[in-house]
């Protein structure tokens, strides 16, 4: 019951989706530039993939259903301060406190959902956790009906019973974690080994690229190609449907032939959904646009399980909270400099060939990286594939 908790307050976090759809009406109401607004997502995401790391070490130390429940707490609160924010300078602080919180859930919830089960079905575990974090895909469309009939401000007030109910659930759960506490905190040498370091930074060029969808889709859907919110909704949620779909596929996949060729595989589908919205215009059919953001995502999803279970299966029994917390870090890191570079790339190409080909060249650029990272997986398979 346990692993279903932690796939709750991993879906709680992961309908954040539903801000993607809002950045629009965001810009509106606070009169910034798109570019922007990846402050929104940078403040938060940078939080986070700190305290993932943070909070997790911290679990295998004095618990993780403990720190599990802070982050939920917390995140009622950021919740609640992000849809009463007066300025977008106080939306920017919610949404570093909401960084705490998804910190704190997201540090625990591998080990959480790993807890008791042998390691060989672990990638189904992780599969399963991941699924339920694609599950925002459903976030974007409730975002949209949401925007046309009540503004922003309500999508983060509807997540804040949900993220009470499942503080509720985690309360009325009696938890006997058979994970022993860690005797020793997780050193540099335990971070540095070849296969820690080479999954982190696949890691930290798949996610990073994957928020050019995040960031500029949502613009490119309702402004360029005049979409309504709720149907830009429908559109963008293509892409995490995608990762929830294949998560559970490569879970099971990874646990019968190991991480290497699952990971691999989804870099390169990824980097061949981006390439296919790195050619979009404002003429390109709907449905390639349907299909690209479906691909990227999908290819995403694929890669994340394996590699999640290549870190945490180079760390000991008592370390897992930290291993977990390690896989965020590397990804959201990921995020962080993928939205701060690809927003850079976009704000400069569009003053010279305008918004639509601004947005095909961030995309395009996505797309290379992840090829490169899919070579250098290619390269480095022998470090990928050795056990702790």
């Amino acid at each position: 019951m346990i692993h279903w908790l932690a796939a709750a307050g991993a879906l709680l976090v992961s309908l954040d989706s539903m801000m993607n759809i809002a950045f629009p009406a965001i810009a509106a109401t606070f009169a910034v530039p798109p570019e922007r607004v990846r402050w929104v997502i940078i403040c938060y995401v940078l939080t986070y993939a700190i305290t993932s790391f943070a909070g997790g070490a911290a679990a295998d130390r004095i618990g993780h259903v403990a720190v599990f429940r802070a982050g939920l707490a917390l995140s009622a609160v950021a919740y609640v301060m992000g849809g009463l924010a007066g300025t977008y300078e106080w939306l920017l602080v919610a949404r570093v406190v909401q960084g705490f919180a998804g910190g704190f859930i997201y540090g625990t919830a591998p080990a959480l959902a790993t807890i008791g089960a042998p390691r060989g079905s672990h990638g189904r575990r992780l599969g399963f956790l991941n699924a339920a974090m694609g599950l925002g895909a459903l976030g974007p469309l409730a975002a949209g009906l949401l925007l046309e009939r009540f503004g922003w401000r309500l999508v983060f007030h509807v997540r804040v019973p949900l993220a009470l109910g499942v503080l509720a659930w985690s309360i009325t759960l009696v938890s006997s974690e058979p994970m022993e506490r860690a005797r020793r905190p997780v050193t540099l040498a335990d971070l540095t080994r070849a296969q820690v370091l080479l999954a982190s930074a696949l890691s930290f060029v798949a996610r990073g690229a994957i928020f050019a969808i995040w960031l500029l889709a949502p613009f490119y859907l309702v402004e360029a190609r005049g979409l309504s919110p709720a149907m830009g909704g429908v559109f963008f949620m293509l892409a995490p449907l995608g990762t929830a779909f294949a998560a559970p596929l490569s879970g099971r996949l990874a646990d019968r032939v190991g991480p290497w060729a699952p990971a691999v595989a989804g870099l390169v589908i990824e980097s061949a959904g981006l390439a296919l919205l790195g050619t979009a215009d404002g003429a390109t059919p709907l449905g390639l646009v349907a299909i690209g953001l479906f691909t990227a995502g999908w290819g995403v999803g694929f890669f994340e399980v394996p590699n999640m279970a290549a870190i945490m299966s180079a760390f000991s029994p008592t370390q897992q909270g930290a291993a977990g917390g390690l896989s965020f870090l590397a990804r959201t890191l990921g995020v962080v400099v993928g939205v701060a570079s690809l927003a850079e790339i976009f704000a400069v190409r569009r003053v010279t060939v305008g918004f639509l080909g601004a947005f095909a060249e961030a995309h395009m650029t996505a797309a290379i990286a992840v090829a490169v990272a899919a070579l250098l997986a290619l390269a480095g398979r022998r470090a990928i594939l050795r056990g702790p």
